[in-house]
């Protein structure tokens, strides 16, 4: 009863189940939990190699992109009305945090400093286009994310004043830590399914990624622990897609590959020469 009009408040309308009970960060939160480890690792290389305000902000504007994501395919969502208005504001939200970051980054470093952002552009696109078509799980859609990301830390170092020969390098290293991961827990996981799995793709590719560290190692771009690295994710691999790989869930291996991650990082990021 209105104490005020004197009548009967008719009901509100009921709320679809599940929507009243969501958070409100699940509607930027990703949900492929993989694709953190992915996507913040080179943000983490970048920063602790080639640490400066200017790549702390294009790391800023990075994770806003990266947030924006999911908000952006809600946005057009043509069934649920009320998490289309949610996911448009927050959409506003991340996009407006990324312009403010880069705009911020090329005040700070200059903008020629991120030349680096260029070449990540038609991986992203990539992505873009895979992932509106709700096909971002295939391999091309993963691969194609993460060599975007590969050259954020490039960018980083850019900002702090690294030259061309050191921020082609953190690239590198950083595409060789995640492209052959995002093959390998692939080939695991669809072995496990009784799937086709491609192994043999798997192997060639961290074999690959070995021997490309070993290059920089070799021409004094890259520390010899990352050879080291390289090794220790080889021999993953032939683990994970070899008929002795362990009978563990996707998010056991989820969680050794975070592991692995971040060891990887730590360890090269330690021992990088100072620009």
């Amino acid at each position: 009863m209105d104490a005020t009009l004197g009548y009967i408040s008719p009901a509100p309308p009921p709320i679809p189940a599940g929507i009243a009970a969501r958070p409100a960060s699940s509607v930027f939160l990703p949900k492929e939990h993989g694709s953190w480890s992915l996507a913040l690792e080179p943000l983490a290389l970048g920063l602790l190699v080639a640490p400066s305000w200017a790549g702390g902000a294009l790391a800023a504007a990075v994770l806003a992109g990266f947030f924006a994501r999911r908000p952006l395919k809600a946005a057009f969502d043509p069934v649920n009305g009320a998490r289309r208005v949610t996911a448009r504001e927050t959409l506003f939200m991340w996009t407006a945090l990324a312009g403010a970051g880069l705009f911020e980054a090329g005040v700070l470093g200059g903008g020629p400093a991120l030349w680096p952002l260029l070449l990540a552009v038609p991986f992203g696109g990539l992505f873009v286009w895979y992932d509106g078509r709700n096909n971002s799980r295939a391999a091309a859609a993963e691969l194609a994310g993460c060599a975007a990301f590969a050259f954020v830390p490039a960018a980083v170092a850019t900002l702090a004043g690294a030259g061309p020969a050191v921020a082609l390098a953190l690239a590198t290293v950083a595409a060789a830590r995640s492209l052959p991961a995002i093959l390998t827990v692939r080939s695991c996981l669809r072995s496990a399914k009784g799937e086709p799995a491609g192994a043999g793709l798997s192997v060639w590719s961290a074999g690959v990624a070995l021997l490309v560290l070993v290059a920089l190692v070799t021409a004094k771009l890259s520390p010899a622990v990352a050879a080291g690295c390289g090794a220790v994710l080889f021999t993953r691999t032939l683990w994970l897609t070899g008929p002795w790989r362990p009978a563990w869930p996707a998010r056991r291996i989820g969680q050794m590959e975070a592991a692995l991650g971040l060891l990887y990082v730590v360890m090269i990021s330690s021992l990088w020469p100072s620009l």
